[in-house]
């Protein structure tokens, strides 16, 4: 493999990758893909439309941090000079534009759904990132709208409103974050533990009041409590960016336990294991390329 294309894959987020299409997974469960017969190929449009979308985000988040990444990150693919700046800006629109491409070959309403998440990545990369709220909120509006894209998969979107437990999640992670390079937050740390725990008993509210499948969705949700708070209580003690970075990463590849227990709780439990597959294959990503 050339170093110029391994530098496109490092702005691409490999290991990251696997957690989109979780999403998307969760949310067609929730829609009730299960009972569709057959399936069909739109599944497979629409993890390809998430995988394409978050991809281009990433992409485009290194682009304009350019400036910031000089300093702070210079052996990023883009300042180090592996990748061109506009080679980069041309790449991470067009991974956009094919995502959004893909989600209209399912319906209208995922073709809106996938614009809409698009210009939501969008500013979060060129300008809400900034602010310690609004960042945040932007990021977690952005793994919402992946989520409810899976549940449009049938053209149309019920209980839109799920999409709060993964919005939560993420405001939960980027807190963390804000660390990541000098330490001292142990504040966030707290809030993001708070957010965590909320995460949780909304997935068991909304399991309880809407299906009959508790029982199956406990162990998925023992496993994510485990992975999450683990590293973050680690990262209180010592508030170190070594330690905040490991905190963060456990948060990301997490998503997929998370989306995993909520899909099961929709479906049967095999589904629920099938996607919890996507984890180790994010973790032996994330042994080749960066997480964050």
């Amino acid at each position: 493999m050339s170093s110029e294309l391994k530098g496109y894959l490092r702005l691409m987020r490999p290991a990251n990758l696997p957690t989109a299409a979780a999403d998307v997974l969760a949310g067609a469960a929730i829609a009730g893909i299960l009972s569709a017969a057959p399936i069909g190929p739109n599944i497979f449009y629409l993890v390809l439309a998430s995988v394409f979308l978050y991809a281009g985000g990433v992409v485009l988040n290194d682009v304009f941090d350019y400036g910031l990444d000089i300093i702070e990150r210079p052996e990023r693919p883009i300042p180090s000079g592996l990748v061109p700046l506009k080679s980069a800006a041309t790449f991470g629109s067009a991974l956009l534009i094919i995502g959004v491409l893909f989600a209209f070959l399912v319906n209208q309403s995922s073709g809106i759904l996938a614009i809409t998440l698009a210009c939501a990545i969008v500013l979060y990369d060129a300008f809400s990132k900034k602010n310690s709220f609004f960042g945040p909120l932007n990021m977690g509006l952005c793994r919402a709208l992946n989520l409810v894209l899976g549940m449009s998969i049938f053209g149309e979107v019920n209980n839109w409103w799920y999409g709060i437990i993964p919005l939560s999640y993420i405001f939960a992670i980027t807190l963390i974050s804000r660390g990541e390079v000098h330490g001292n937050n142990k504040n966030h740390i707290i809030w993001a533990g708070v957010l965590y725990a909320g995460v949780i008993l909304a997935v068991v509210t909304i399991v309880m009041t809407k299906t009959e499948n508790l029982l199956q969705t406990v162990p998925f949700l023992m496993l994510f409590a485990f992975l999450i708070f683990k590293p973050l209580v680690r990262a209180f003690l010592l508030n170190s960016p070594e330690n905040i970075k490991k905190a963060v990463i456990a948060g990301v590849l997490s998503l997929i336990v998370l989306d995993a227990g909520l899909a099961v709780g929709f479906s049967v439990w095999w589904y629920g294991l099938l996607l919890l597959l996507l984890l180790p294959l994010s973790i032996l990503l994330s042994k080749i390329f960066a997480v964050t």
